[in-house]
């Protein structure tokens, strides 16, 4: 069992290439106890698995079975105590709404919204004994409307608004909770989309080339280390509420509130070539 002076974090998604393994190595040098866990822990970086302070775990938080596993294996750990649930894993699509599959769209939201909601309930307990700190992992996509990526930003969208909502919730138990609203961080992330794969029916097959190119279009901006650190750094100072980090966000936090939606749509890259191209070929047929 962990001494109880030591500090204690469960990642989730830390699979390499990743910020969850970034964020893993960062508590893990502060001299936390990381909990990092992955889908398949095989794609956790090697020097995870080889330090002394972290334990790595597989979890899939759309499986109650496995995520209950979890919290039974950290609570014997730590005592039954969590200081830090680091609430990252989830995934993307990149597909018309008009197309998309609403049982891939489900499996989105039970991944990037209730699987969250179902990591806090777990561990809620370790949480509350530690006074310890929520921190969800949300996207700066929930402002900014960007095409054929919808339900995942509609599933981030639902997180903060949730997530602050948890904030007043948890705050009387001791416990705080932060929800970043992330922007462009250099990982592999938007590589891993699936290929888009349009019905024959489509209204948008005349731009398929496009939609599968928008997220080369996306910046990278911050480097997943350098997000690591602000990320400890908020949570070791007592930060709460929204924080917004991550490349770009120096504009879009202004613009989410202060631009009107005809600036906000063309900063999304909509109007031009998207809608041109698409509203030619309908002309023509």
């Amino acid at each position: 069992m962990a001494k109880s002076s030591v500090k204690s974090c469960l990642i989730t998604g830390c699979s390499e290439g990743g910020v969850g393994a970034a964020l893993a190595e960062t508590f893990a040098a502060k001299g936390y106890h990381v909990f990092a866990t992955a889908r398949s822990p095989s794609k956790i970086p090697q020097p995870l698995h080889e330090a002394s302070n972290v334990t790595v775990l597989a979890l899939d938080v759309t499986s109650r079975e496995s995520i209950l596993r979890v919290a039974e294996t950290v609570r014997d750990h730590t005592g039954g105590k969590l200081d830090v649930l680091l609430n990252n894993a989830g995934h993307g699509m990149n597909m018309p709404a008009l197309d998309a599959s609403i049982d891939e769209a489900r499996k989105l939201f039970d991944a990037n919204f209730f699987g969250v909601l179902e990591m806090i309930q777990a561990f809620r307990h370790m949480l509350v004994n530690a006074r310890g700190v929520v921190v969800n992992n949300s996207s700066v996509g929930a402002y900014q409307p960007f095409p054929f990526i919808t339900i995942y930003q509609g599933s981030k969208a639902a997180l903060i608004t949730a997530g602050e909502g948890w904030r007043l919730e948890l705050a009387p138990l001791g416990v705080r909770v932060i929800t970043l609203v992330t922007g462009g961080i250099a990982t592999s992330f938007l590589k891993n989309l699936e290929p888009v794969k349009l019905p024959e029916d489509s209204y948008y097959t005349s731009i398929k080339d496009m939609i599968e190119e928008q997220p080369e279009h996306v910046p990278m901006g911050m480097k997943p280390e350098i997000f690591a650190l602000d990320v400890l750094r908020h949570v070791e100072k007592g930060s709460t509420g929204k924080i917004w980090i991550g490349g770009g966000v120096a504009i879009m936090r202004p613009a989410a509130w202060l631009s009107p939606q005809c600036l906000l749509d063309m900063i999304s890259m909509w109007p031009k070539p998207f809608a041109k191209k698409l509203a030619d070929a309908h002309k023509t047929t």
